[in-house]
């Protein structure tokens, strides 16, 4: 076990990298040059709740508690650590048995507050930050959680954690004890505004139970934390299921009062999407989300939902729709050249696969933050833009600098003749022709050709779809389907020609987006870049938003990422569904308020005269 005194050091070169949500705001001392603790951090302005809130405005305060909830997942699981980069981890140990320093506000864009740190102290420069601990809060074996704990937690994912978690608390530099339950984090000269609510979301582990050696070892032990649930049952592959702590210290918490009501919370894994319906519609699984419109139209159409058993629900989004896309390897030569990725985007039509395939429910997305302020979208670059991409104007494409740039439209026939025509004169630029009906290269005569990894069949569909579009101008795409360890395995590993991939965004885009499109997260294995971008303008985007100190800057800066990245022609981009749909037992109920981010389960619960979902775990050939 990792042993660490109350200071260390760590003087290792930063990373750029990722996963965030929120950046932080302050309160000083009027005339002082102290930081007055407050409860809770927030990006811009004043906190919406104050300090003595007893509850969000998205919960039922006084929900009822107990009952079963069960939920479905695909694939498959070998390992209960979420925290490395080996294995498939089970769903739930991050959400419901580790906890943070810090709580999110789901119903604020960019806001936290004190979970296990009752209160938090920040300068105006933002280049340390300070977390009292709560006196009561404590793991659920009823060990305090103390200080050292918070310090054996930051050692140890920066050094034997997920790569995201390296690189951003290597931007530590300092850790001290300076009570009894306060800890100081100082933080390297980097400028990134952002880390004092990263520290904050770090998971706090159990100092006394972790073995460092060991770590990064998959393992099917249940793990302990402090969170409101403990790890019942595990199937291995199949299911786990958790049970509410009777004793879990933090249950009467604002951040927590009406939320996790279950007295139980058990996923099942299924093989596929198919399998996993039909264990909906029987009532083995309570709720559904639901993103195929096909589905969504046509396939809700038995007897519980026709009697009212079953309800269909549409709930409002206020958050952008993030990047769904058909993501080109661009370390594969064959992606390397930006014209053969252009001519392949405009092979892609839109109008008649959504006509056809779904319904028509679709929006194109545009943009990595389509749907919200920070999409570039039909959006001239404003003066600050123009500022900080002017070292980087190679970078960036004039309609989509000057607001103009649209992807490729067609009229929905499926004949697609102008998009055929443009995409042959790229390839010709680029070095193909097409001969006997095959598109070949005119140096090595060898065909052109490549893989698309499917995950699922639904994907495979959409898929299917494209490559025989591809067929028409010579192209031989082929379609794989792998199971989930192994399309886990490629993808982590940057093993594939092409995959669909969908990286959602916040409100607050922040320091994940390093680890999606930093170039030091195209180089390491187990990032979310997986189109392998390395770019000198994303990389100074990237630091212009972290380093925003007012909301003009950081959407500036937003936007002016954005576009670099659509202009890099680095994935074909999908389309988005404007609201979230979801299909539930009515045994469930919710409060009357959707945040901003959707509904959260996590504050629903069941009418006690309502039967649950069946008990019995999905069996897997």
């Amino acid at each position: 076990m990792l042993q660490f005194g109350s200071i260390y050091s760590h003087t290792r070169s930063p990373l750029k990298a990722p996963i965030s949500l929120l950046v932080l705001t302050f309160l000083l001392f009027p005339g002082s040059g102290r930081c007055e603790p407050t409860s809770g951090i927030a990006m811009h302005g004043a906190l919406r709740e104050p300090a003595n809130f007893t509850h969000f405005p998205y919960v039922n305060p006084d929900a009822p508690k107990g009952g079963r909830l069960v939920l479905a997942k695909r694939g498959s699981f070998d390992s209960l650590n979420p925290l490395i980069v080996k294995g498939v981890s089970a769903e739930g140990i991050r959400e419901y048995v580790y906890e943070s320093l810090l709580a999110r506000a789901y119903d604020e864009p960019f806001t936290l507050y004190g979970l296990i740190a009752e209160s938090v102290e920040v300068p105006e420069d933002r280049s340390y930050v300070v977390f009292t601990l709560r006196p009561e809060a404590k793991f659920s074996d009823g060990t305090p959680i103390t200080v050292e704990d918070v310090i054996f937690s930051h050692a140890l994912l920066r050094d034997h954690g997920r790569p995201n978690h390296r690189s951003y608390y290597q931007k530590v530099t300092r850790v001290e004890k300076t009570g009894d339950r306060t800890v100081r984090f100082t933080f390297d000269g980097s400028g990134d505004r952002e880390m004092p609510l990263i520290v904050g979301l770090m998971p706090v582990l159990p100092r006394h139970l972790i073995d460092a050696e060991s770590f990064e070892k998959t393992s099917l032990v249940p793990p302990i934390g402090s969170g409101p649930y403990l790890v019942d049952k595990v199937e291995p592959g199949k299911s786990i299921n958790y049970k509410r702590d009777p004793h879990y210290w933090g249950a009467n918490l604002p951040v927590n009062r009406g939320q996790y009501n279950f007295d139980e919370i058990r996923f099942d894994y299924y093989r596929d999407n198919g399998s996993l319906f039909e264990a909906f519609k029987s009532g083995a699984i309570d709720a559904e989300p639901e993103d195929d419109p096909t589905r969504w139209t046509e396939g809700y159409d038995f007897p519980a939902l026709r009697d009212g058993r079953v309800v269909k629900e549409e709930f409002p989004l206020a958050v952008p729709a993030g990047m769904s896309a058909l993501v080109f390897n661009t370390r594969r030569p064959l992606f390397a050249d930006a014209r053969v990725r252009q001519a392949l985007i405009k092979l892609f039509d839109f109008e008649w696969i959504n006509r056809t395939l779904y319904h028509g429910q679709y929006a194109r997305t545009q943009s990595y933050f389509d749907r919200s302020e920070l999409s570039s979208h039909g959006r001239t670059a404003d003066a600050r833009e123009v500022t900080l991409l002017a070292p980087f104007a190679s970078e960036v494409k004039p309609e989509i600098m000057d607001g103009t740039f649209t992807l490729p439209a067609s009229d929905g026939s499926g004949e697609n003749r102008e998009g055929r025509r443009e995409a042959l004169a790229l390839f010709e630029q680029a070095g193909y022709r097409l001969e006997g009906g095959v598109l070949i290269n005119t140096t090595t005569s060898e065909p052109f050709g490549f893989e698309i990894l499917a995950a699922t069949r639904g994907e495979e569909r959409l898929l299917l779809t494209y490559a025989r579009a591809l067929k028409q101008v010579g192209i031989d795409a082929r379609i794989r389907q792998v199971d989930s360890a192994q399309y886990q395995r490629r993808k982590q590993t940057y093993d594939f020609d092409m995959i669909q991939y969908d990286w959602p965004v916040s409100l607050s885009p922040g320091n994940e987006q390093s680890f999606r499109w930093g170039s030091d997260a195209a180089a390491t294995e187990g990032t979310f870049n997986y189109p392998g971008v390395a770019s000198a303008g994303v990389d100074a985007m990237i630091k212009a938003m972290l380093e925003a100190e007012d909301e003009a800057s950081f959407v500036a800066a937003v936007r002016a990422l954005d576009r670099v990245l659509l202009s890099g022609d680095y994935v074909i981009p999908l389309f988005h569904l404007p609201r979230q749909w979801l299909a539930y037992w009515r045994g469930l109920q919710r409060p009357a308020h959707t945040p901003l981010y959707g509904y959260q389960l996590d504050s629903w619960w069941r009418e006690p005269s309502q039967p649950e979902a069946k008990s019995a775990a999905p069996t897997r050939p």
